[in-house]
């Protein structure tokens, strides 16, 4: 018998575009299930806010899950947000917030993986270039390597 997969359910989230030291991207590779979205993909560290949560709390407690580090307050730095309509499938708009976070070497260190099945420091466009990314997440790293071409600095 053929077990019915679960639905997916669309959330509000934070995603963190983490710079090592060197200025390579951490990136995870997503876990491969069925019950979550893009499973096997490679993107951000973060997830979905709890009830009452801010994005700014949800990215500080998805980095201490996902990765063991504590950010500083001032660490995480907003960066943008991108809306996703889900009411074509029976959701509703969702909005996933990215923030810019910069690791010191300690703190690169110190990482240990909590969730997914792989984090790996990546050069933006290789990363771009080679991994397989949700596409959400793909466009945020897109856009985060681009910035300073849009900007015109």
């Amino acid at each position: 018998m053929t077990e019915t997969p679960r639905a997916l359910k669309p959330a509000d989230a934070s995603a963190a575009i983490i710079l090592l030291p060197d200025r390579r991207y951490l990136l995870q590779h997503r876990d491969d299930r069925p019950d979550i979205f893009f499973p096997g993909h490679w993107g951000f560290f973060g997830g979905a806010l709890e009830p009452g949560e801010t994005p700014r709390q949800a990215l500080h407690r998805e980095v201490r899950e996902e990765l063991g580090l504590t950010l500083r307050p001032d660490q995480a730095a907003f960066f943008t947000k991108m809306d996703l309509d889900f009411s074509c499938v029976g959701g509703w708009p969702v909005v996933r917030h990215f923030f810019e976070v910069r690791l010191d070497a300690d703190q690169a260190a110190g990482v240990t993986l909590g969730e997914g099945q792989d984090a790996r420091g990546v050069a933006g466009e290789e990363a771009l270039d080679t991994l397989r990314f949700a596409p959400y997440d793909g466009f945020g790293l897109w856009l985060h390597v681009q910035a300073r071409k849009i900007r015109g600095a």
